[in-house]
């Protein structure tokens, strides 16, 4: 079964990387797992989106997760974290139109001073839900070739995306975006190579 886990808007700045409006579909992971699972993903598109050069896309592998990131000229990001069945081009054409959508709800002088709590997109919910079968998505978005002339870089692992002498595991540890559980339970994952590691 394909699925989709997170669709994430951000803004990159010069240092770092600000979540606008993120959706999350975490039902496949125990009940206690779920907060840890996700501020795991949001620490993962943010970091990516860091490391992403403005007017391109990647895809990240990282265990059996796909992380789908384009950030565009004007600095405005889109990530989708998948399984790896979930088609790529369908992932990116996703970003593409949601951020399209945003670009025309909310302007673009105000996406600096933004932060999560105060901006309201409620389409990302019903991205995430429409886009959970690509195949219908596909048959509704109608762009095959669009993404085929743009490059998309694959890495294998996060690691390939972090600068060189960085580690992720240094990384978890200075976060300030996760919680004392949830670097706890990166710990535990890393340890059992458990399904949520994402390292």
């Amino acid at each position: 079964m394909v699925k989709l886990y997170c669709l994430a808007v951000l803004y990159k700045t010069e240092t770092n990387a600000v979540c606008l409006k993120a959706a999350y579909d975490l039902q496949s992971f125990g009940f206690f797992q779920r907060g840890s699972v996700q501020e795991f993903m949001n620490f993962v598109s943010k970091t990516i989106v860091e490391r992403t050069i403005p007017a391109s896309r990647q895809s990240v592998k990282q265990d059996e997760y796909m992380c789908h990131v384009y950030v565009r000229a004007d600095k405005l990001a889109g990530v989708v974290i998948s399984d790896h069945e979930y088609p790529q081009r369908v992932a990116h054409t996703l970003i593409t139109k949601v951020l399209d959508e945003f670009t025309q709800k909310i302007p673009s002088s105000s996406w600096p001073n933004l932060t999560e709590q105060n901006v309201s997109f409620p389409q990302l919910n019903t991205y995430l839900a429409k886009y959970q079968n690509p195949a219908e998505a596909d048959a509704m978005t109608k762009i095959h070739q669009d993404l085929d002339e743009t490059k998309i870089i694959l890495h294998n692992t996060i690691e390939a995306v972090l600068e060189r002498g960085e580690k992720l595991d240094d990384l978890v540890a200075k976060s300030e975006g996760l919680s004392i559980q949830s670097k706890a339970f990166y710990k535990t994952a890393r340890k059992t190579n458990s399904c949520c590691s994402f390292g």
